[in-house]
């Protein structure tokens, strides 16, 4: 479910490297597969992720698999979508959007 042509994986291992050294704006959704609101909120990410393909990496990170990244940046709710920039967490949304709130906040920021 986490990887597609467009959505890559995010693990606590790769984490600093793919996330926290991006150049790009990046958009990280905290999902489990036991959460059905993480899997309504799927289809909506890999279409954002086609989207601003070029201008936005867009990672999923199962929080099952993955706990350290999560208690780090205080995920209590999933699905979770963080946006980083430079480094540093800048936005999040808690919880089943549309894509057009996703958009926004993505346009905000870039």
């Amino acid at each position: 479910m986490a990887n597609s042509e467009y959505v890559s994986a995010a693990t606590d291992t790769n984490f600093e490297s793919e996330v926290i050294k991006s150049p790009h704006l990046v958009l990280i959704d905290f999902w489990a597969e036991w959460c059905g609101p993480c899997r309504l909120l799927a289809p909506t990410i890999e279409e954002i992720a086609r989207e601003y393909q070029g201008k936005l990496k867009v990672y999923k990170m199962n929080v099952d698999e993955n706990p350290n990244t999560p208690a780090r940046f205080h995920i209590r709710g999933i699905p979770t979508v963080l946006f980083f920039k430079n480094g540093n967490a800048i936005d999040q949304l808690v919880g089943n959007h549309p894509k057009a709130t996703i958009a926004q906040v993505i346009e905000k920021h870039l």
